[in-house]
This record gives C-alpha cells, structure tokens and sequence, in this order.
C-alpha cells in the first residue's frame, strides 16, 4: 500500500479533479440519447446557501449534496442544502468524496452514513453516492494498486449497503476509473459519469449504462438522469 497523505483535508468538490485533469468543453445543453431525461444540479460547500426556489424554477428536479469528506470533513452547509432542496420539491441524495488513503471504506462509509449520507424510502430520497476520482492531495490513485483500491471501493460499499439497504451510487470519470480499479460494480452500483463533452462517451468498465450524467461545471455542477422522471423516483424509493 502507498504512503498516506498527512495534506489537511479542506474541501474538495465534486468533480473538480475530474476538471483539473481531465479538461473538456462546458456544455450549455448535452446532446442526450434518451428521449426522457431529469435534469439535476449537485452542490457542496463551495456554493454556500442555495437559492433552491431559482434552480427549480430553472428546471432542476434533483440534486446531491457533498456530505462528508475522509473522515474528517462535514459540509457546513449540509443542512441548508440538503433540506432546502427537498423542501422545494426536488428529489435529493448525499454524496462522499472519498479518501481511500485515508482510512478503510467501512469507516468512511459508516462516517457517511451517520453524517447525512444515510436512505430514508420517503420517495424523496435518493441513495448516497460515492466520489471517487482524482486525489486532491496526491498521487492519483492514492498510492493504491487496482486490486486493492476495488477492495476499498468494495469495502465501502458493502458497508453502506448493510446500514441501509440501498447500493451506493457510483460517481467517477471513465479515465480515472480505467486508471485504479479493476472490479466491477455494473451489477450492484448504479453508475453517474463525469465526462464535460457533447456526448457521455465511453463508460468506465463493464458499465453498460449511465444513470446520470454530469455534463458542466459551469456556472454550477448539472446533471441529467437516463430516464423520465418517474425511473427517478424509482431510483429514490429503491
């Protein structure tokens, strides 16, 4: 196993590696296969207080809100976020940028978990997901080989599924992923990709669909789900 990282964990938003490494095209609207799609937004600390009202308005039925980060970063802004986009109507989940340097999946998991990321089947609720992408503090792959960063991926993932009955999402870009992990998840984790381009392109391995698609970055994280809104609520009520 690699060094750990001893950098201080700030906050790291979602996708933003993806971004520093990856580069690609900001898309005002994705040219989008599916004829029935959702269009959702995901935010952190970085956006402060949301004006939720203005993004529904907008057109966004749902969003995930970062929660925790390793396990020693909660979102300040948690609760305004995650509560102020339900209370409008949209359908809204959590999110972990995870550390795999750091500490087991089971710990960062069970962190999650008791810090916002837990599944409630309110219909309302979507399943948390987890942020694996490029390392903020280091070595892309966090010092780990493939077969052991699929453990803690597994690890994780486990964990969160037996505290709350749902698969957690999993977020990530095709580039990095092909890069760290050699397992697969296509048949437990639904898959959201980041990929900013006209077309969502090539998906990480053995994935033989998207569930949603993260498209920009700007001017805030926008997503679309693969379905009409009611495969949405589906996803949420599990």
């Amino acid at each position: 196993m690699g060094q750990t990282s001893t950098e201080p964990v700030t906050d790291t938003p979602m996708g933003s590696q993806i971004r520093k490494h990856e580069g690609g095209e900001e898309q005002a609207v994705p040219a989008i296969a599916p004829l029935a799609t959702v269009a959702g937004m995901d935010v952190s600390s970085h956006q402060g207080n949301v004006d939720w009202k203005s993004w529904y308005n907008q057109g966004m039925r749902f969003a995930y809100v970062k929660a925790t980060e390793s396990t020693s970063y909660k979102n300040p802004y948690f609760a305004q976020q995650y509560n102020g986009s339900y209370n409008v109507g949209m359908i809204r989940g959590a999110y972990h940028f995870a550390l795999p340097d750091r500490s087991s999946g089971a710990a960062q998991a069970n962190y999650f978990v008791d810090n916002g990321g837990g599944w409630s089947k309110d219909g309302k609720t979507l399943p948390g997901a987890l942020d694996m992408e490029y390392n903020p503090y280091g070595s892309t792959c966090y010092g780990k080989s493939k077969s052991q960063m699929t453990a803690w991926i597994k690890d994780f993932s486990d964990t969160y599924h037996s505290r709350t009955g749902r698969w957690p999402v999993i977020y990530t870009s095709t580039s990095w992923w092909n890069q760290c992990v050699d397992g697969d998840f296509s048949s437990t984790n639904p898959l959201w990709v980041a990929r900013y381009a006209s077309t969502v392109g090539q998906l990480p391995y053995n994935w033989g669909i998207w569930t949603i698609w993260q498209y920009t970055s700007s001017p805030i994280d926008k997503n679309t789900f693969n379905g009409a809104y009611d495969r949405l609520q589906a996803l949420a009520n599990g």
